[in-house]
């Protein structure tokens, strides 16, 4: 089991780090008390096998039982369990901007300056951060620059995005899906419903795909949705973007958003993205 442990300066992003590493596929856990971390990671290991890659947040709000943690990394290398530490540091100015800007006070000093809370909180973590494995300073991250970075740390398939594509076919008359990012509508083209010998088929059969893609506005429109789709791809990447959903319908769901569907996937699918298809109204 691959296991991630990070903390890090109150502010610097370790809650952003843990949806980071849900989106690689790891199980995350939030404010762990150290004391946990060991028989939480041996029943992961021995009862979960869908649990390949764990991550686990511990930091100050855990109080006096944060003070455990160095001991209990030690546990975690005397019984040979193998991690990674992660901290999350930050500038003081910054860190002051965040928490004035999220109006919070310092969880070091709630009753106080935020800064005293800032250097209160540096002097008790300055062990952790010299033994750390990873230490990733955010001051002058964006979201997707953050993102980055723990990609190139934390994904193993580092040369392909962190960003999915999930392309969607559908039937108007079932009503629009609600979480696409980009819809089609391929209703204008020929539709092989009324060819009798292609009806009960579908655009994963031959027939119904060649029927469709034989007409000249079928290329021109799948075309235009290519290139759409390779001018916003990198820009949503940019932003940082999890997930984008490309839903393609028609008027049933069954035969052309289907075959144009399947055709985006392949050419998609070649490229460094995570990529998938479904079929929403195909019974």
């Amino acid at each position: 089991m691959e296991l991630v442990i990070i903390t890090g300066m109150s502010g610097a992003g370790r809650s952003q780090a843990m949806k980071v590493l849900e989106d690689f596929g790891y199980y995350c856990v939030d404010n762990l008390p150290p004391v946990l971390i060991h028989q939480f990671v041996s029943l992961c290991d021995q009862n979960t096998e869908d649990i390949k890659k764990l991550a686990l947040v511990t930091d100050i709000r855990g109080g006096v039982f944060f003070e455990d943690l160095e001991k209990e990394l030690q546990v975690l290398k005397s019984n040979g369990l193998n991690y990674k530490l992660l901290f999350l540091d930050s500038s003081d100015k910054v860190l002051i901007k965040r928490f004035k800007e999220a109006r919070r006070s310092h969880p070091m000093n709630p009753n106080g300056s935020i800064e005293d809370g800032i250097s209160l909180e540096r002097e008790r973590l300055s062990k952790l951060r010299e033994v750390a494995d990873t230490i990733i300073d955010t001051s002058g991250y964006n979201l997707s620059q953050f993102k980055n970075e723990m990609a190139k740390i934390f994904r193993e398939d580092s040369d392909t995005s962190s960003m999915s594509i999930s392309i969607m076919s559908f039937g108007f008359k079932k009503g629009m899906p609600l979480d696409a990012d980009f819809v089609f509508d391929a209703r204008f083209l020929p539709n092989p419903f009324y060819v009798e010998e292609l009806r009960i088929q579908t655009g994963n059969d031959k027939p119904v795909q060649e029927y469709v893609m034989s007409f000249q506005e079928s290329h021109d429109f799948y075309n235009q949705i290519l290139s759409m789709v390779n001018t916003v791809l990198p820009l949503c990447e940019k932003e940082g973007r999890a997930q984008l959903i490309i839903a393609i319908g028609c008027t049933g769901g069954h035969h052309r958003s289907v075959t144009l569907s399947n055709r985006l996937y392949e050419e998609l699918k070649g490229h460094n993205y995570t990529v998938g298809v479904s079929h929403r109204d195909i019974r």
